[in-house]
C-alpha cells in the first residue's frame, strides 16, 4: 500500500504506481518516481526515508531498496537494468547512481537521441551499455558522489563526498576521490 508520498517534483506527468511497493513506516518526501515503462518495478522496504529521484527506463528495470534506508534529495537512481540498495544504507544528497551509460559512446548511434526523446519515441536501450549496481548493507555514500554501472559497494563501506566510483569498493573500507581510491579500513 502506498502512503505518505508527498510533493512529487514531476507534477506534469501522472505517476504510474503499478509495480511500486512501499513498506510500512516509509516516507517518500520531496521525491520523484518516474517510470518510463509501466512493467518496471520499484520495491522500497520499511522504515525508510526517500527524498531522491527513482527513475526506471525499461520494462525489465528493477530498483530494490531495503529497510531503514535514507536517500537524500536530488539523488538520482537511474535504472535500465537493476539497482539494489540493501538495508541500513545512507545515500546523501545530490548523488548519481546509474546502471547504464544513458547514451551509446558511438556518435552514429547516439546522434538521434535528443530528437527521439523530443518526438515522444523511446530511447533504444538495447544499444546502451548496462550493468547492475549493488550497494550492500550498512554502506554510506557521501554527498555528490557518482556510482557508475556495474559497481558493487561492499558491506559497511564509506564513499567520501564528491567521489566517482569506477571500481568495486571492498567491505568496511573508505574510498574517496576521482576516481575513488582506497583511503583506510573502517574497523
Amino acid at each position: 500500500m502506498i502512503k505518505k508520498i508527498y510533493n512529487f517534483i514531476n507534477k506534469k506527468t501522472p505517476v504510474d504506481f503499478s509495480n511500486v511497493t512501499v513498506g510500512e513506516n516509509t516516507d517518500i518526501v520531496r521525491a520523484s518516481i518516474n517510470k518510463l515503462d509501466k512493467n518496471s518495478k520499484i520495491e522500497i522496504g520499511k522504515d525508510s526515508l526517500i527524498e531522491g529521484i527513482l527513475s526506471t527506463y525499461t520494462a525489465q528495470a528493477k530498483i530494490v531498496i531495503g529497510n531503514n534506508v535514507f536517500i537524500g534529495s536530488n539523488t538520482l537512481l537511474g535504472c535500465a537494468l537493476n539497482i539494489t540498495v540493501e538495508d541500513d544504507v545512507l545515500i546523501s544528497y545530490d548523488c548519481m547512481i546509474q546502471d547504464n551509460d544513458n547514451h551509446n559512446s558511438t556518435y552514429a548511434i547516439r546522434k538521434n537521441d535528443t530528437q527521439d526523446w523530443k518526438n515522444g519515441q523511446q530511447h533504444n536501450w538495447e544499444l546502451t551499455p548496462q550493468k547492475s549496481i549493488r550497494i550492500n548493507k550498512g554502506s554510506w555514500i557521501g554527498a555528490k558522489s557518482i556510482i557508475l554501472k556495474g559497481i558493487t559497494i561492499g558491506e559497511g563501506a564509506i564513499v567520501g563526498a564528491g567521489s566517482v566510483v569506477t571500481k568495486d569498493v571492498a567491505p568496511y573500507t573508505v574510498v574517496a576521490g576521482n576516481p575513488a581510491r582506497f583511503i583506510k579500513n573502517t574497523n
